[in-house]
């Protein structure tokens, strides 16, 4: 196959995906995702199917669940309708069968405290934040409105030292294109506390000032909104225990609810490139309150 119809193919299946994230609070139509992106829906789904190895109704369901499942303890002040709304699900009943054939536990027994075993497994199969004893009680953010902003990414499934060669990747084809501005912004697509980590979605991305023309990479938008910035500094296996914190305890205590839009982190330093291993960064996680 030609490389221009590999890379045509690619950039539809990631158009298909960053759809649903987009979208995912809405009762997602295949009819009309086909539409918008001019192609049949046979093709659609195989595409899909070809990059990401699982159809586009497993990848939905998965995306809801994962959505919910950290909404569930985040958000302690929505209702589990509120929550099931907020993911797409048409009813309550919907949502508690589909989490039960997940998880093995309903919705509120995730909420009383049940998530704590999946969260502390999840902890375990990385033994690098296993190890970590960084502390972040003294850590606090600030709260900036971001504007939205266009990234160049390259898609890595799985949260492990692998990413590394995704953005040596992505290094390569910015030193080839010639382009010296710009900034290093890791998005997470989902929680790697809650989601186990050979499934966890991460986009290695680039922000630029302007637009750059006939990019060979797929772009995205990443939302405009409140966002709680923290501002540290660590080494491999830090940021792990970072979301643990920030999620199930910072948050829990502040006062403030999340919003399905992704948490991301903006690299000055970045642990996946350097020989030792440490970063610097800051970490949004996006906000809400009423």
């Amino acid at each position: 196959m030609k490389k221009n119809t590999l890379e045509k193919h690619n950039k539809i299946a990631n158009d298909i995906l960053y759809y649903i994230y987009k979208y995912i609070d809405t009762d997602i139509n295949i009819d009309e995702l086909s539409s918008n992106l001019k192609v049949s829906k046979f093709h659609m789904h195989r595409l899909f199917k070809e990059e990401f190895g699982e159809n586009i109704y497993e990848t939905i369901k998965s995306i809801r669940l994962q959505k919910a499942s950290n909404l569930l303890l985040t958000n302690k002040n929505s209702t589990m309708t509120d929550i099931a709304k907020m993911c797409g699900y048409s009813s309550q009943g919907a949502f508690i069968r589909v989490f039960k054939q997940k998880f093995n536990i309903t919705p509120k027994q995730w909420r009383q405290g049940e998530y704590k075993n999946f969260t502390n497994e999840i902890l375990t199969t990385s033994p690098t934040a296993s190890s970590a004893t960084v502390d972040f009680s003294n850590l606090t953010p600030k709260i900036v409105q971001m504007a939205k902003m266009r990234a160049y990414y390259i898609r890595h499934k799985g949260y492990n030292k692998s990413i590394k060669h995704t953005w040596q990747k992505l290094q390569t084809w910015l030193l080839c294109n010639h382009i010296k501005e710009y900034k290093q912004l890791g998005l997470h697509h989902d929680n790697p506390t809650i989601t186990p980590l050979s499934e966890c979605r991460y986009n290695a991305c680039i922000i630029v000032e302007n637009e750059i023309p006939n990019a060979t990479l797929p772009s995205l938008i990443i939302p405009s909104g409140v966002y709680a910035r923290f501002d540290f500094e660590g080494r491999y296996g830090d940021i792990l225990r970072f979301m643990n914190w920030v999620y199930f305890e910072w948050l829990l205590k502040s006062g403030y609810e999340t919003t399905t839009n992704p948490p991301y982190a903006i690299y000055e330093k970045n642990h996946f490139l350097e020989d030792d291993e440490k970063f610097k960064v800051s970490y949004f996680i996006p906000i809400s309150y009423s």
